[in-house]
């Protein structure tokens, strides 16, 4: 504090900081990119353990015998569900009830915003079908849900056969101390989010849903199951929900410890865990799949049904069957115990999941990376922009009108900055981020009607026409002004754009720390370094290659290339298209932030960083 509060010392300590600022500024960026890789080396992380004391062990006998009927029942839904042309409802009803539960069924219907070409549907009517086991041993306030996802053709019918065979046998059971809920929801997340809001008494979408008639207590951790295959040769832990959130750590032990002690192969992001983290094959594993972790949080997107659930405080998470060519085999008799001695663990929590951390990173199902840990990564690089704003800050204060540079300024430029030349650029930049945000789906009749395009390529186009007009805006703005703008003006603008771009990354990193990180990869070094005064071509094309737009095509064509499916660069243009149309549906069917936050806030702040380029 003696530092800052003697005049001379803070003088001499801002000098500093301005003479040597840009080289502090690479040596922040350089650390905070050798920080973030450093995460995946096993010796920086920590290894997970088990906070809550209820679950802490796992000395239980996990029992389930009924795993060849468990596929039979499987095989006569797959076979009704064929019959039908979809959900099989009534078959569902009859055969719930006759395991002795209490059973519901709740109707929905969803309009899209435009087709989704992906599923190809556009208007959803669907049914969801659920069975409550109540709790023979306590009061009822408090549950416990199981749910498997009614798909399209051959798809996670065995998920469905094991839930109504667990369903079966946990009925013989008389420990339980919670109601547990069977849930089977047609139309993926769609279904999923009309039973969630049914259940909770919310509506924050704008889907149209019939009101449950049967509900259990409150909900207290959920298990989403997909699988799709009689044999199983690991099972995969997607921890990825909506807007980047994550279930709490403890889940995630709970199911690698019951994975060890059955002795079932259990990956995360579909790889397995390597012991040879001294090697560099060992190390390059680990950051891979913590890498892919970082893509997916960021998304913003539910990676399966699990994802809907968090956003209700409920700890959630899908176990998904991977069948591969590996020679080790697990049975649906052994998934069955699995999951069985799961919900007994989960039965004996007298509270919720709350002693473990909810922000954390997962290089392997062993290790993992804390909030502390990752976050001065992120931090070194939001620092660059704090520095910028400090010299731009001490330029402006030495050319001051009551300064003699500033006098000097002033004679030289007659015409000082207004707020007018200020106010307007960022005015227009976030008209801009507007139109991006809003005219894709209103205008897409319009462009359908003049254009041989189909609604959703009308959408997509429409979004990227936007994107692209949005480069002529320092000519348009020019013309706005009628006049040239001053020295000072820009800096002053500047100043305003590293402010308000460290704000919206460091609030963007608290909410998703990958989506902030990436972002601040590429944003930082254009928001630092760019001024009128440099190469204009070049820095244009720098500033483009570095754009949100382009950013989001290089993590596209990375996820691809992690997930070891590499795409040709026609097919991952495609992908990209696929992306943008997808974000906006996730964001009008399920509350998605990434696409509001990339069009109203993420652009216009680079708008202004393109502006100043092309200062007159």
């Amino acid at each position: 504090m003696g530092l800052l509060s003697d005049p001379n010392r803070r003088r001499a300590l801002t000098n500093l900081l301005t003479r040597l600022n840009a080289p502090i500024c690479v040596v922040c960026y350089l650390a905070g990119v050798m920080w973030f890789m450093g995460l995946a080396f096993e010796p920086f992380t920590l290894r997970t353990y088990m906070s809550e004391n209820a679950m802490g062990s796992t000395m239980v006998e996990e029992h389930f015998p009924a795993g060849e009927r468990a596929l039979a029942t499987g095989r006569e839904f797959a076979a009704h569900k064929k019959k039908v042309g979809g959900m099989p409802v009534n078959w569902l009803v009859k055969t719930m009830e006759s395991r002795g539960l209490e059973v519901f069924t709740q109707s929905f219907t969803r309009k899209l915003p435009f087709p989704d070409e992906n599923k190809e549907r556009y208007l959803v009517r669907g049914t969801n079908v659920y069975g409550i086991l109540r709790a023979p041993r306590a009061s009822r306030t408090e549950a416990l849900v199981l749910t498997a996802p009614c798909s399209q053709g051959n798809a996670n019918n065995q998920a469905v056969g094991l839930l109504l065979g667990l369903a079966q046998y946990f009925r013989s059971q008389v420990y339980w101390a919670k109601d547990i809920i069977f849930l089977v929801n047609e139309h993926d997340l769609i279904g999923m989010q009309a039973w969630l809001e049914g259940y909770h008494h919310t509506n924050t979408t704008g889907g149209d849903w019939s009101p449950l008639h049967g509900r259990g207590g409150s909900i207290q951790a959920s298990l989403s199951l997909e699988l799709s295959s009689d044999v199983i040769t690991s099972l995969d832990l997607v921890l990825e929900g909506l807007n980047g959130q994550l279930p709490n750590l403890d889940l995630a032990n709970l199911f690698h410890a019951f994975c060890q002690k059955i002795g079932v192969l259990c990956t995360i992001q579909g790889k397995l865990q390597r012991n040879d983290w001294e090697s560099t094959s060992g190390y390059s594993h680990s950051a891979q799949t913590m890498m892919l972790m970082v893509l997916k949080q960021a998304s913003g997107r539910p990676w399966g049904d699990h994802g809907l659930f968090l956003r209700y405080h409920i700890e959630a998470a899908t176990i998904r069957g991977i069948n591969s060519f590996r020679q080790y085999k697990t049975d649906t008799t052994t998934i069955g115990r699995l999951l069985e001695g799961m919900y007994r663990k989960l039965n004996n929590l007298l509270e919720r999941l709350h002693q473990s951390y909810f922000f954390y990173l997962m290089p392997s199902l062993t290790r993992f990376v804390s909030i502390g840990y990752y976050m001065p990564a992120f931090g070194l690089l939001a620092v660059i922009l704090l520095l910028r704003a400090l010299d731009l800050w001490v330029q402006l204060g030495a050319s001051a009108p009551g300064t003699e540079d500033g006098l000097a300024e002033r004679e030289q430029s007659p015409s000082s900055p207004g707020v007018l030349s200020i106010l307007t650029p960022v005015v227009i930049s976030h008209m801009t981020g507007v139109a991006l945000y809003c005219l894709p789906v209103m205008s897409q009749e319009m462009a359908v009607q003049h254009f041989p395009v189909s609604e959703t390529e009308a959408v997509v186009l429409t979004a990227i026409a936007i994107y692209t007009a949005g480069l002529a805006l320092p000519h348009n703005t020019h013309r706005l002004l009628q006049g040239e703008g001053t020295e000072h003006g820009w800096r002053v603008l500047k100043l305003v754009a590293l402010l308000y771009l460290a704000v919206l990354l460091g609030c963007t990193a608290l909410i998703n720390f990958s989506l902030g990180f990436i972002l601040a990869l590429s944003l930082v070094p254009i928001a630092a370094f760019i001024t009128p005064h440099t190469h204009k071509p070049l820095s244009a094309a720098i500033m483009v290659l570095l754009s949100p737009g382009c950013t989001l095509l290089y993590c596209v064509l990375i996820f691809q290339e992690l997930q070891e499916t590499p795409v040709s660069l026609q097919d991952g243009w495609m992908l990209f298209l696929s992306v943008i149309s997808q974000g906006i549906l996730d964001h009008s069917l399920y509350g998605s932030l990434v696409y509001p936050l990339l069009a109203l806030l993420i652009y216009p702040c680079w708008l202004l960083l393109w502006n100043i380029l092309f200062w007159k």
